[in-house]
């Protein structure tokens, strides 16, 4: 019998989308984090349960090819990175046969997927970083939590960022140790700063930098601006985000401006658009735009076709196919992600868009009551996936295609099967490497009722 401190012989036969090896000993499943398909080690056994062990590495004996050197100081002690002791290759592997298998385990189909769309590199790719914050002896930790637990992984350079927002945290940290800024304890909840967030558009070189506090106001908010404009001279936007609940979620509802608008602005597949920091926006642009240009290829728009768009966020994917549609209608339930919407229509002159402020479930539904006709339904859901009342809303309303975007293989697979049995079939699947390094994948479905009888 296999027991927690045994030290035992394994090879790694497979990896998870956590980034986790997978070995067998005498039948039984071991997971080993920091592990690669091919390698041989000597595993030191943490955990064991009636269906599976957990471990870690005690030796290596023979490495994987497919093993590299990360390229990350934190990478061990930070829960942010999946992949960077593997080649980008063998990543991508694991992202698409994760793909497959989700949809054969999950909804009972069977695809062959197009080939993973791959992007250009592993770092610099994210526009957006949320850093937690700690006290500690000489000024602020700053950086990412570890995984599985809230305490903070001091990273500042991390390889996933610009690296500019490094910059950006050393003067935040010098004004709150300046003017003695206490931090937010979640045991307690006392301290005033929650976390420090960076948000960079990739086109225009606009940034935006938020305090997230557990209070009203800063102590000396000018000079925080002064502090953080002569760091980065293209930071166009100061904001300060009021949350004072008892939660881990990071952003409360209220939001106010310190320097500028409020929002930057960026460019995506030629369309320009406004983003606030409470409204959702694709944190990988150069992938967003392949995965946005697969999406419109599924679609199929000839130009007399009604769009709805339902979790439409600040209307990027709607208003990317708006000049090959009729009409585009988004639906979303953030406020000020629709009120972004809409300027985003008039910044790029789209005068056939429309957007409703409502819950997707109820704004399908009134839009069927009203007598909307979509020829295309377009689904980006949150990672939770869509509702009952959502797919079998949208297959009411008989479109020719649905286009499914998802950052959770699990939950689209999940939500697939139900819409085959509403009468749309998986007819292609791509999946889109938005998050190198990282353990997620995104993918695009195209259904339709045609290829029923394909």
């Amino acid at each position: 019998m296999l027991k927690k401190n045994d030290i035992v012989k394994l090879d790694i036969e497979n990896c998870t989308l956590q980034g986790s090896g997978v070995g067998r000993y005498d039948g039984l499943a071991v997971f080993v984090p920091m592990t690669a398909r091919g390698d041989e080690i000597e595993a030191h056994i943490l955990k064991v349960k009636s269906n599976c062990a957990f471990a870690k590495v005690h030796s290596v004996i023979k490495p994987s090819p497919d093993r590299t050197e990360p390229d990350c100081s934190a990478y061990a002690k930070c829960g942010g990175c999946a992949f960077r002791h593997i080649d980008y290759e063998a990543e991508l592997k694991i992202k698409q046969r994760f793909v497959v298998d989700c949809f054969k385990r999950i909804g009972d189909i069977d695809i062959e997927p197009e080939p993973i769309i791959a992007a250009a590199g592993r770092s610099g790719y994210r526009n957006k970083a949320q850093f937690p914050v700690e006290k500690s002896e000489n000024g602020l930790k700053i950086g990412f939590f570890s995984p599985h637990s809230h305490r903070v992984v001091e990273c500042r350079n991390c390889p996933l960022q610009p690296a500019e927002f490094e910059n950006i945290l050393n003067a935040f940290e010098q004004y709150a140790v300046k003017n003695n800024i206490t931090v937010y304890d979640e045991t307690a909840h006392s301290g005033l700063l929650r976390h420090i967030c960076v948000r960079k558009a990739a086109a225009t070189g606009e940034t935006m930098v938020c305090a997230v506090i557990n209070g009203g106001a800063l102590p000396r908010e000018d000079e925080l601006v002064e502090t953080l404009t002569r760091c980065d001279s293209s930071i166009k936007s100061i904001v300060i985000n009021i949350n004072k609940e008892k939660t881990n979620v990071i952003f409360g509802k209220t939001c106010r401006n310190l320097y500028g608008g409020g929002y930057i602005e960026d460019v995506l597949c030629g369309c320009r658009f406004r983003i606030s920091m409470l409204s959702f926006y694709q944190v990988n642009p150069a992938q967003a735009e392949k995965l946005y240009d697969k999406a419109a290829q599924y679609a199929g728009l000839s130009g007399k076709e009604t769009v709805l768009d339902l979790y439409c966020g600040t209307g990027t994917i709607g208003l990317t196919m708006a000049k090959k549609a009729k009409e585009t209608i988004g639906v979303e339930i953030v406020p000020q992600a629709v009120e972004d919407a809409k300027v985003n229509a008039l910044l790029n002159s789209a005068v056939n868009a429309r957007f409703i402020c409502a819950d997707a479930s109820e704004a399908a539904e009134k839009l069927e009551k009203d007598g909307v006709k979509p020829d295309v339904v377009i689904l980006d859901p949150p990672r939770k996936g869509c509702s009952a009342d959502v797919l079998d809303t949208a297959a009411r309303m008989n479109p020719g295609k649905i286009v499914y975007i998802s950052c959770d293989p699990a939950t689209l697979a999940r939500d697939c099967a139900v819409l085959e049995k509403l009468g749309y079939k998986v007819g292609a699947v791509c999946p889109v490497d938005m998050f190198p390094a990282c353990g997620h994948v995104e993918t695009v479905v195209r259904l339709s009722r045609s290829d029923m009888n394909s």
